[in-house]
């Protein structure tokens, strides 16, 4: 069974760097063929998709936010990370990681979330 942890910092100054990371366990990251992601829901809005990382390192983001999002992985650590450049209150969220088999339809394992604030 797959778990994933979220972990960062509660609050965050605009223009600045938020940094998400997703502890796995119960599974490799390198696994086939896993597609880890992040998504997040802003207050009193629905869950909106940021991006993923596959088993293989591959990466890909939506292309409509403004956040400019980057994702990575530690191997080592079985972890992966999301990275957005300069905030804005707009970024107010709470964040998810969550993964995906490519066998199944839909996202099967989540992470608790964590909120995220972006204020100054």
């Amino acid at each position: 069974q797959v778990q994933l942890q979220e972990s960062g910092p509660g609050l965050e100054k605009p223009s600045q760097t938020l940094s998400l990371t997703c502890t796995v366990s119960g599974d490799s990251i390198t696994t086939k063929f896993y597609y880890w992601s992040w998504i997040r829901q802003p207050p009193g809005k629905g869950l909106e998709w940021i991006g993923y990382i596959t088993y293989s390192g591959v990466t890909y983001y939506n292309p409509s936010l403004e956040s400019h999002p980057s994702i990575s992985r530690d191997t080592s650590k079985n972890q992966f990370t999301l990275q957005l450049n300069s905030v804005t209150p707009e970024d107010t969220a709470v964040y998810y990681c969550a993964a995906r088999h490519s066998s199944q339809e839909s996202y099967g394992y989540w992470g608790p979330g964590t909120q995220v604030t972006v204020s100054s």
